[in-house]
């Protein structure tokens, strides 16, 4: 499938289940983006190690279990 063919058929998947107005907030809503997702992806994440990510998921699980 190329990528308009998928574009059409989620259009037309929208359309079908939520109706014409209500895809067109949606579509409005979600919006399509812009930038250079992996320009800025390796800008934001130059700093973070495996050992920092690592640390990072075990305070998140451990604050997680205090809950």
């Amino acid at each position: 499938m190329t990528p308009i063919e998928l574009r059409k058929k989620g259009y037309q998947v929208l359309f079908e289940n939520l109706g014409q107005v209500t895809t067109i907030r949606f579509l409005k809503e979600m919006g399509w983006g812009t930038g250079d997702y992996t320009k800025e992806r390796q800008t934001n994440l130059k700093q973070v190690t495996r050992e920092s990510f690592w640390q990072d998921i075990a305070k998140i699980r451990a604050d997680r279990n205090r809950e």
